[in-house]
């Protein structure tokens, strides 16, 4: 599932390409029924949430996207090809195109809808009306762990599971920290990292989390070759030494996700 860096990255590139303009909206698959009325309305602008991104439109109208697991978008110059595959949404612009398939979820909005369900969502590093206040009143009341609870998307919307293991470990915390066990320094550096990390996956379009003395470049190791690609700690390397230590890399299953982590970095 694309994390929240990437959904920001989404919202300025659609902003750039689309806004201001009329734009002709399809659903060549058939399944998103309201393309037919949005056609040829004006695209005012795309913004992102967590993992939510809204096309808002001049007559009050919202695009809400979530991609899920599947979903993708796939953006070509026009003119476009005819479609292939199933195509939720086609979004036509002066210049660009831009085709959505297999989201979770692709639905028009009222803007009060909007509003409810923005106020579902915890803050999010890549805001700037965020206010990390609201994450913390609920993580230091809480008995779940440090890491479940920056996966709820209810208390920080945007993480997903490479930003959680990647942060815990540059803060040497470890994963199964109870939230109330949390101190507020380590909270502040916690949400610190956060902005500095996702900000850096919005301008590059990948996750990096390693710093300058662990690169490759640094240590003479290879660079990591994956499909997320990025270089990490701890992120799918389970079994792997850790980069700082050389302890291997544990891995276990929490909540239906993987979680990674160095057992002697992140020690209880």
């Amino acid at each position: 599932m694309p994390e929240g860096h990437m959904l920001h990255r989404l919202a300025r590139l659609h902003q750039q390409r689309f806004a201001g303009n009329p734009v002709g909206v399809h659903s060549p698959q058939g399944r998103f029924a309201a393309a037919e009325e949005l056609d040829g309305a004006t695209f005012e602008h795309a913004e992102a949430h967590g993992k939510h991104l809204w096309h808002f439109y001049g007559d009050d109208r919202v695009v809400h996207v979530h991609l899920g697991l599947y979903g993708k978008f796939t953006e070509s110059p026009v003119p476009l090809e005819q479609p292939r595959g199933k195509v939720r949404m086609r979004l036509v612009g002066p210049t660009h195109g831009t085709d959505l398939r297999g989201p979770a979820a692709c639905e028009v909005l009222s803007p009060d809808e909007v509003e409810n369900l923005r106020a579902r969502l915890g803050p999010d590093p890549l805001r700037e009306d965020a206010d990390p206040e609201h994450a913390w009143e609920r993580i230091t009341r809480s008995r779940s762990t440090v890491a479940a609870l920056l996966m709820d998307q209810t208390v920080l919307a945007g993480v997903g599971n490479a930003y959680r293991a990647e942060v815990l470990f540059r803060n040497s915390l470890p994963p199964r920290l109870p939230g109330r066990s949390l101190s507020r320094p380590q909270w502040e550096a916690v949400w610190g990292d956060l902005v500095r990390l996702m900000s850096g996956g919005v301008r590059t379009g990948r996750i990096d989390t390693v710093r300058s003395e662990h690169s490759p470049e640094a240590t003479g190791r290879q660079p990591r070759r994956d499909r997320h690609g990025g270089e990490v700690y701890v992120y799918r390397r389970g079994g792997a030494p850790c980069l700082v230590c050389g302890t291997p890399v544990s891995t276990a299953e929490l909540q239906g996700r993987n979680l990674y982590w160095c057992p002697s970095c992140q020690a209880d």
